[in-house]
């Protein structure tokens, strides 16, 4: 699920305090290391952030091909 990086994307160092046991299970659940999957955290929290955004624009947007031509072209 995990979003390749760009090599342009500008990068930060922390330092952050996690109980071991979080850390523990997230990594379990990923299957990656800390970095990772603390970056896999950060992005789907992220994209929740942005798909809790996406009912305002109900009925801003127009699409030129219909519902069914979207369904058809998979």
């Amino acid at each position: 699920m995990a979003l390749p990086m760009r090599s342009r994307t500008k990068k930060r160092n922390v330092t952050v305090e996690l109980p071991e046991e979080l850390l523990r299970q997230a990594q379990h659940a990923s299957g990656q290391g800390i970095t990772e999957t603390i970056r896999e955290g950060l992005q789907i929290l992220s994209a929740r952030h942005a798909y809790a955004e996406l009912p305002q624009y109900r009925g801003q947007v127009k699409f030129r091909h219909s519902g069914q031509a979207l369904k058809a072209g998979r």
